[in-house]
């Protein structure tokens, strides 16, 4: 059996059905890959930067890297932008769709919500409203999002920073979207991670204790 033997749905067996899921699990397997391969087109995305929009995916996911932060926060770092390619409107709700299956609930809400905590540093320059975080302010995420602002997001476009190479994150992206998708000991949720252990950022950067 090459292709299911089916023209619509509803006419559809057991045996085209079991045939699809095969090679559905098959293709989900290889997500990982196809999200690095996409990362690459952020290179073909909107300009105006000192650095393209993969230099920044690149260097937010070192900066949380050395932070310290778990395979969650990095992946997440790494791809909170990957929405900008087809998305641009809506990017992070994007990358938030993309991460929920895979990592903890507070990455995902964080990633989701990150356009509006990033207003914070330029809509007033342009008459928006800088305060848009506020609606969410009691969130139990609500200062995870504000610290991945600050220290990974918004200070990521230095060209004079040392970034690590894609080739350095792609071990934490295929381990992530190995895992089985909504695994309730993955999503964890409503539980927090801190973004920064310094015993770990220490161990990282061989700096002393």
């Amino acid at each position: 059996m090459t292709t299911v033997k089916f023209t619509a749905m509803k006419d559809g067996d057991r045996e085209d059905y079991e045939f699809l899921t095969a090679h559905e699990i098959d293709y989900a397997a290889r997500t990982g890959e196809r999200l690095l391969d996409a990362l690459v087109q952020l290179d073909e995305g909107l300009s105006g930067y000192k650095i393209t929009r993969l230099g920044h995916s690149l260097q937010a996911a070192t900066r949380a890297w050395r932070d310290g932060a778990d395979r969650d926060w990095i992946a997440s770092a790494l791809l909170h932008d990957i929405g900008d390619i087809y998305a641009p409107y809506n990017h992070d709700e994007y990358a938030a769709a993309i991460l929920k299956p895979f990592v903890r609930e507070q990455c995902t809400w964080v990633v989701e919500k990150h356009g509006d905590f990033q207003r914070l540093y330029y809509a007033h320059h342009l008459g928006g409203n800088p305060h848009a975080r506020d609606r969410f302010a009691g969130h139990a995420f609500f200062d995870d999002c504000d610290q991945f602002c600050e220290r990974w997001d918004q200070s990521s476009f230095d060209p004079d920073y040392e970034t690590l190479p894609m080739e350095f994150f792609r071990p934490f992206v295929l381990e992530v979207f190995a895992r089985k998708a909504y695994d309730p000991s993955v999503i964890r949720t409503g539980e927090r991670v801190p973004l920064i252990d310094p015993d770990m950022a220490n161990k990282r950067t061989g700096a002393s204790a």
